[in-house]
């Protein structure tokens, strides 16, 4: 898919190596994309927000506000939020680079090495919650040592923001989503990434409404005599009996009622065996809401990129690697809008109109209309990182993998021997 202007009649540009390094040097303060979405199901169609805890007499579960857009004031439901789309651009990059179309530094842990917990495969530096600094990656191994006692974990651990080098030479997507070494050895005063890449989706003029449960059970099981209940059974393969016998016994040696289900019924009777009937109901804590239309906007801060220091670089480098990083955020708008915008379920947005992106100067004046496509945005990761290695400041070539360390195999084993047994108790 190609970006393209978003105003009739405005000049289209090809963004290559050389317009983007000037706008990273300074020529330019953000690359910006507006996209204006529908549900898939058309105009007026019900999509639903991400829910939230709230307080008992809360209206709704929604983020609900009133935001300026434009020359009118909108009430806005977020629909994705700035820290869920930027998960979402990770994992569009990590698409890339798995195809072998995007070249760039991704360490990631391999669990295939342990049987146990083999099922996890790989985890990448785009994948984990807090990037290289998070717990996965501090309790796992490389070469043989604690990541972060080894050579390459103490200088992820020493970078900071006036010294990006070994960030940016060993995960340059940390700089561009951001990243708080908040739980390293130096805790709360671990070295802070701003974000550069910034996304965001809200619905607008949003109307909140119900959803409506219910089921009916063919076999119209609906109760049990008053003698009688369902407990929970001793085998957990065979979840419940209805004799006293067969159950699990509680402290008090009393057998143990079922108390697994459906929400209503008392506990031991046939809805919380999953048999039975629901009730209609009604929920309007959550029940979606219909909107007008919704907005995407992304922005790549280049003052966000232009404050990061590389020790020891001159001046060219420094340049090619805040380029690189700016390249990468680019490959990810690009990829990102081939994944798609289906948020959750009940929640598939389309556009409007093609793909738009723009380069804001400071001067005020009318972005300018660029374009970009998945293709062209690849070759600029490759030019960029081409570039930056030539300038002395290259990104590893070598595969950054780390195995699980055996006490974090052993937490994984432990905990899901406990929440198999709690979930054969909960579904019984």
């Amino acid at each position: 898919m190609r970006f393209t202007s978003s105003k009739k009649g405005s000049r289209m540009a090809e963004l290559n190596y050389e317009m983007l390094r000037d706008a990273v040097s300074g020529g330019a303060v953000a690359l910006r994309s507006i996209m204006s979405l529908q549900p898939a199901d058309g105009e007026g169609g019900k999509v639903f927000p991400p829910t939230y805890t709230v307080a008992n007499n809360a209206e709704h579960k929604y983020a609900i506000e009133e935001r300026q857009i434009g020359d009118r004031v909108a009430t806005t439901v977020l629909l994705d939020s700035v820290a869920s789309q930027a998960n979402r651009a990770e994992l569009a990059l990590l698409e890339g680079w798995e195809a072998g179309e995007l070249r760039f530094p991704v360490p990631f842990v391999d669990f295939t090495v342990e049987t146990d917990v083999s099922d996890i495969g790989r985890l990448t530096v785009l994948e984990a919650p807090h990037r290289l600094a998070d717990a996965i990656f501090r309790d796992s191994l490389l070469d043989g040592t604690l990541f972060r006692l080894s050579d390459v974990g103490r200088e992820i651990t020493d970078a900071q923001p006036r010294n990006a080098t070994a960030m940016f030479r060993y995960a340059p997507t940390a700089l561009l989503f951001g990243q708080w070494d908040s739980t390293g050895p130096k805790g709360g005063l671990g070295a802070k990434f701003q974000r550069a890449f910034v996304s965001e989706v809200v619905g607008l003029d949003a109307k909140v409404g119900t959803k409506v449960g219910s089921r009916i059970d063919p076999l119209q099981i609906e109760k049990l005599p008053s003698d009688q209940v369902a407990y929970n059974h001793v085998d957990p393969e065979q979840v419940w009996t209805l004799d006293a016998e067969e159950a699990v016994k509680d402290k008090s040696g009393k057998p143990e009622r079922a108390s697994r289900g459906s929400a209503s019924g008392e506990a031991g009777q046939p809805s919380k065996i999953n048999h039975g009937n629901i009730p209609p109901s009604i929920d309007s804590l959550a029940g979606g809401v219909t909107i007008s239309s919704a907005r995407q906007t992304t922005v790549i801060s280049l003052p966000a990129l232009r404050r990061l220091k590389f020790a020891d670089t001159g001046r060219e480098a420094t340049a090619a690697a805040r380029t690189a990083v700016a390249a990468l955020g680019v490959a990810a708008l690009a990829y990102s809008y081939e994944v798609d915008l289906d948020l959750r379920s009940r929640c598939l947005l389309v556009p409007e109109h093609a793909p738009s992106l723009e380069l804001v100067r400071r001067d005020g004046s009318e972005p300018e209309a660029i374009s970009i496509d998945r293709e062209a945005s690849a070759a600029l990761v490759e030019r960029a990182a081409h570039e930056a290695s030539a300038a002395g400041i290259g990104w590893v070539t070598d595969e950054v993998r780390l195995v699980p360390a055996p006490k974090l195999v052993d937490l994984l084993r432990r905990s899901r021997e406990v929440s198999a047994r709690e979930g054969a108790s909960e579904d019984s």
